[in-house]
């Protein structure tokens, strides 16, 4: 049977800084993944201060932002869209955001793009943010909404009826990734093995991470995939420096203290059986021909 997964993501980088090991573990089973970046990420700026190419960063970042997305994605194997909208950047209180960005857009419209993905996909599992976006940025938020909207939409034949034959998606998914167990666990792992490390007082200036709810459900197990989930988050080295904290944990520790991306199955059109170690449990065979 073919597996269909479809993640929905605010800006290129946010899919290898959140849950590229789960995409490349499903292509290493032979599922077609898709990711969709809903904006270009334009209205970003360089986070890092060794980049090579910074010449065109100071010319081009939008340019080299999409050079980055290529790059990540050959890494992961994966499919790619771009949705086609505008970053909007996240203006200082009281300043409104940038005429016709993402987070402007009446849902109505910013959907159809999105809704004709799905139904020429016809994924079975959709990845997507929560209410908060993950953190309070306008088009992670956005990302959410649309994700959501896109969804119900597509499943709906009297809704874009232009948009193709209507498709429902089985399960949908939020990122759980960083939640307060796997920081924690990852912590006391850490001082156990090293407790005079440098390393480990830096990590006591992470530990709001631990009060993070453990709202997951599901436990993919991810762990030969972290040197790609790593890989492809360098692709974007506009955005994330070699000494991020993103690469603070040896991936042999995350090995063997968690070695899983953590999920929360928010709607499923059948009874699931929780928790669970695959995203595709209880699909629908017979619907994916």
């Amino acid at each position: 049977m073919t597996l269909r997964l479809l993640a929905v993501h605010a800006h290129p980088d946010d899919e290898s800084s959140k849950g590229s090991a789960t995409l490349a573990y499903y292509r290493s089973r032979g599922a077609l993944v898709m990711v969709v970046s809903c904006t270009g990420g334009e209205e970003g700026r360089v986070l890092n201060d060794n980049l090579v190419p910074k010449a065109m960063a100071e010319r081009d970042l939008p340019g080299l932002r999409r050079i980055e997305m290529e790059n990540a994605r050959a890494t992961l194997g994966i499919e790619h869209r771009w949705l086609g909208f505008t970053d909007s950047g996240w203006p200082e209180d009281g300043n409104p955001m940038p005429a016709n960005s993402f987070a402007t857009i009446p849902l109505e419209i910013s959907a159809e793009p999105l809704v004709r993905i799905i139904r020429e996909l016809k994924p079975q599992v959709l990845i997507a943010y929560d209410e908060s976006g993950g953190y309070p940025h306008p088009d992670h938020i956005r990302a959410h909404e649309i994700a959501i909207y896109a969804r119900d939409a597509a499943a709906d034949p009297a809704r874009y009826p232009a948009a193709g034959p209507a498709w429902r998606i089985e399960k949908t998914y939020y990122d759980r990734i960083f939640n307060g167990p796997r920081m924690e666990a990852l912590y006391e792992a850490l001082v156990a093995r090293d407790p005079d490390s440098p390393m480990v007082a830096q990590v006591d200036e992470m530990r709001h991470w631990f009060d993070r709810p453990d709202l997951a459900t599901s436990h993919i197990p991810v762990g030969d995939f972290f040197e790609a989930r790593d890989a492809a988050l360098k692709s974007h080295a506009s955005q994330v420096a070699p000494d991020s904290s993103f690469f603070f944990w040896p991936n042999d520790l995350q090995r063997d203290t968690w070695p899983y991306e953590d999920y929360q199955l928010i709607d499923s059109v059948k009874p699931a059986d929780l928790p669970e170690n695959d995203l595709f449990a209880g699909v629908d065979e017979a619907e994916t021909a």
